[in-house]
């Protein structure tokens, strides 16, 4: 969530009508993340949070506005995209495309507790279910044929050492892609990057998931990972914190128990996990874009989450 493109007030302004959602008051500017750019919109009706997109297109956002309109309507806390007077959601702003969506309330939990990675299991396997139902299809944009076609152009910035490591736990995953226990796993629509910083809490209550705009059909074990890699882990060494992560998977499973395929592949999607987001940090690093509030998060952090995930597999 970083700014690359300036929205002015009167453009603020006049999309806030156009969606009928009152007099804008207040624009501000959000940090953080690399994706898209983003805005806190007060108006005289209320909190939304304005998202224009900077590397998604008008062809593949359907996917996520409407997931997330259908996980709303499902009793999911996640945004729910505004409409305008057609019932469109997806809008256009300085020729961007772009979303208004009402900000959720709380804050980012990025200490957290058993009590709050056990709500994280808890909701992520009611998403899963409740995603069931959702019937348009996307795959995850950012799973195995990208990190197939980025590693190559990350690989000549990295020592011999970071070079090896990654491509032999490329090869293993493609290797593990082409099992039967890996196509035998349970898959739908996921978040796929529902890190600290994208779920608000009140308190120990969770109040929502947001930033769907990784979203994909995949599978709900690399969610999980996804997940257990983020929440359950030290931040400074990256190895597993177990009481917080039996809080997650116990939590998920009360909702929807992992298949026997699930329960095989658990360390192998826990390393896919990791260097997915190591892949991507790379990317981000030594290749990036100009964005007036972006800071590209380390790559170390995810290489020491993946080494860590190889050396210490869970004992499922």
């Amino acid at each position: 969530m970083a700014v690359f493109t300036k929205v002015s007030l009167k453009e603020a302004r006049e999309l806030l009508r156009r969606l009928h959602l009152g007099e804008l008051q207040k624009l501000r500017g959000i940090e953080g993340g690399i994706e898209n750019t983003n805005y806190f919109v007060t108006s005289d009706q209320g909190e939304f949070v304005l998202t224009l997109f900077e590397r998604l297109t008008a062809e593949q956002l359907p996917f996520y506005l409407h997931l997330m309109k259908h996980l709303a309507q499902a009793g999911i806390p996640v945004p729910d995209p505004r409409a305008d007077q057609r019932g469109a959601i997806l809008h256009t702003v300085c020729g961007k495309p772009a979303a208004v969506v009402n900000r959720l309330p709380g804050q980012s939990q990025l200490a957290p507790q058993a009590a709050h990675c056990a709500a994280v299991g808890d909701m992520l396997a009611r998403m899963h279910l409740a995603g069931r139902g959702y019937e348009r299809q996307q795959p995850n944009l950012r799973g195995l044929p990208w990190w197939n076609e980025t590693v190559p152009v990350v690989l000549p910035h990295l020592t011999p050492e970071q070079a090896d490591l990654l491509g032999a736990e490329l090869a293993y995953q493609n290797h593990i892609a082409a099992s039967s226990a890996y196509t035998a796993l349970p898959r739908g629509p996921v978040h796929a990057d529902l890190f600290r910083d994208n779920v608000m809490f009140d308190g120990e209550q969770l109040t929502g998931f947001f930033d769907f705009y990784f979203a994909g059909v995949d599978t709900w074990l690399f969610d999980l990972a996804v997940c257990l890699n983020d929440w359950c882990i030290d931040w400074a060494t990256g190895a597993h914190h177990a009481e917080r992560a039996g809080a997650m998977l116990r939590a998920y499973q009360a909702v929807r128990p992992l298949a026997a395929a699930e329960r095989q592949l658990i360390n192998a999607m826990l390393r896919a996990g990791a260097l997915r987001f190591w892949i991507s940090r790379l990317w981000d690093y030594y290749l990036p874009r100009e964005a007036s509030m972006l800071t590209p998060h380390d790559p170390a952090h995810f290489e020491r989450v993946l080494r860590q995930r190889i050396a210490h597999p869970l004992q499922a």
